[in-house]
């Protein structure tokens, strides 16, 4: 019995997509600069984040606080794009990671940025870098309500204070090599900031229907990635192994029930690196050339950095192709949500 593990949506369509990119470029090379003595001391090499993970640069802000601003700049963009008015939207979803404080919400900033109206309903929905897919998830299914038309989702994330930190800990003379190597994920992190446009499928011929999808969660898993701004402590050894299992588990719950993701167009994935996107296209026997990939030039931007993606692969997708979206998130949890072009 899978209860709500798998869902559909009947008239919701995905209108428009912008990415901010943050403007400052960090190289992994700099980091390596920045951790010589520690490296040399621990006799691990330079070019770890590259060889490893893939990541060769990421970006950040002018300022950590940016991050709310570059999601609000997603947010008129999108707007502005799509030709929807601001006065339209009935709810905005703030799905950021990354806060200032613990109240109020990211999402009022935001909501003011962008300028949109009292009537539209804004709140935070954090759920580690899955949030954005839930994000889409609880619009389109209010949508489907009727409840509102117009639906904004929004993430705007900053890695910076995370990666001083954590630099500045793995500068420590006593650091050990399996307290670097616990550390490692953090200097994968990037900043941006994302935005999508959710409406009515029947009003909009020319959006792109958000068909539904599967999520599923293995939350016994909450402590192997835990993380805040001083830094993100990973078991990924432990994560990688379950996170895998339980991707396969969602892959075939929804092959049960009626969905047949075998042969997509594009498989857009949560940016983490290229051992991640590997073992995922492994486990389900994807073709790796559908997966397009934005890690080497920006690291993993959590929530944000699957819908940048999605952006920057909108593009090269015509009518009637088939895109799955892949999140995971840690604690751990998975979604997978269909969209037709």
């Amino acid at each position: 019995m899978n209860g709500n593990s798998t869902f559909r949506h009947s008239n919701v369509a995905l209108l428009g997509l912008a990415e901010v990119t943050a403007p400052v470029e960090v190289t992994s090379a700099s980091f390596d600069q920045r951790l010589a003595g520690t490296l040399e001391r621990l006799n691990l090499p330079h070019g770890l984040l590259e060889r490893v993970a893939g990541v060769r640069t990421r970006r950040n802000w002018e300022h950590p606080s940016d991050f709310s601003t570059g999601a609000a700049e997603a947010g008129r963009t999108v707007l502005r794009e799509t030709g929807i008015d601001a006065e339209q939207v009935g709810l905005m979803i703030n799905t950021s990671v990354t806060r200032e404080n613990l109240e109020p919400s990211v999402a009022v900033s935001v909501h003011h940025g962008i300028g949109l109206q009292p009537h539209a309903m804004n709140f935070d929905l954090t759920n580690a870098c899955l949030g954005f897919v839930n994000g889409m998830t609880l619009a389109a299914t209010m949508i489907d309500s009727g409840q509102l038309d117009y639906a904004l989702i929004v993430a705007g994330e900053d890695a910076s204070r995370v990666q001083e930190s954590t630099i500045e800990r793995l500068s420590r003379p006593e650091i050990t090599r399996a307290e670097y190597l616990n550390e490692f994920a953090s200097l994968t992190l990037g900043s941006g900031a994302s935005a999508a446009l959710l409406g009515p499928a029947d009003k909009h011929p020319e959006g792109h229907r958000i068909l539904g999808g599967v999520t599923r969660a293995a939350t016994w898993n909450h402590q192997l990635c835990v993380g805040d701004h001083d830094g993100m402590f990973t078991d990924a050894k432990g994560l990688l192994e379950n996170g895998m299992e339980l991707v396969t588990t969602a892959w075939h719950t929804a092959h049960g029930d009626g969905w047949d993701w075998r042969n997509m167009d594009a498989y857009v994935m949560h940016q983490v690196s290229d051992i991640h996107t590997n073992s995922i296209a492994k486990a389900v026997d994807l073709d790796t050339a559908r997966i397009p990939k934005t890690y080497p030039q920006l690291g993993n931007v959590g929530p944000a950095s699957l819908p940048i993606t999605l952006t920057r692969k909108a593009a090269e997708l015509t009518t009637g192709d088939r895109v799955l979206c892949m999140g995971v998130g840690s604690g751990l949890n998975t979604a997978m949500t269909e969209i037709e072009w």
